[in-house]
């Protein structure tokens, strides 16, 4: 319950209490708060099985927890098999491709024609091209290609 408190803070909370409620108060104080925290929670544990009694046999299983929307919808796609195709149709789409096709449609060039061109520079050095040194181009006037990395 309290597993993100540290030390200094519980010993904080300790002179605190020590300095309000005085040393002969303390213990009753502490008593009354630990009857009140028992009688809440005996409180909520009936009214649980209350409401899993009045859901009825087909609920036995239904955990509170489920009534967020987070768990709800963790524990359906755990449970849904069609779902479990669609991550594996995912894995399988490459977005890099896709968005270079259709900046390539979009230029007018033809996808294995650009491919192609990109990995010549490539095979006549034996390397990968040097793309921070700057490449001398006629100026076409032309459009540079959409590059999905950059943005």
């Amino acid at each position: 319950m309290f597993s993100d408190i540290g030390a200094l803070e519980l010993v904080a909370l300790v002179v605190l209490a020590v300095l309000v409620f005085g040393p002969d108060k303390l213990p009753k104080v502490i008593q009354d708060v630990s009857r009140f925290v028992k009688k809440v929670r005996d409180f909520s544990d009936s009214a649980k099985e209350d409401i899993r009694s009045e859901l009825g046999p087909d609920f036995k299983d239904f955990e509170f927890e489920d009534l967020n929307p987070k768990t709800y919808l963790r524990k359906q796609m755990e449970q849904n098999e069609d779902l479990r195709e669609l991550k594996e149709l995912r894995g399988s789409f490459d977005l890099k491709k896709e968005m270079n096709d259709v900046a390539d449609a979009v230029h007018g060039r033809d996808s294995a024609a650009a491919a192609a061109s990109a990995a010549a520079p490539a095979a006549v050095n034996g390397s990968s091209p040097d793309l921070l040194k700057k490449q001398d181009k006629p100026d076409t006037g032309e459009r540079p290609p959409y590059d999905s990395d950059a943005t």
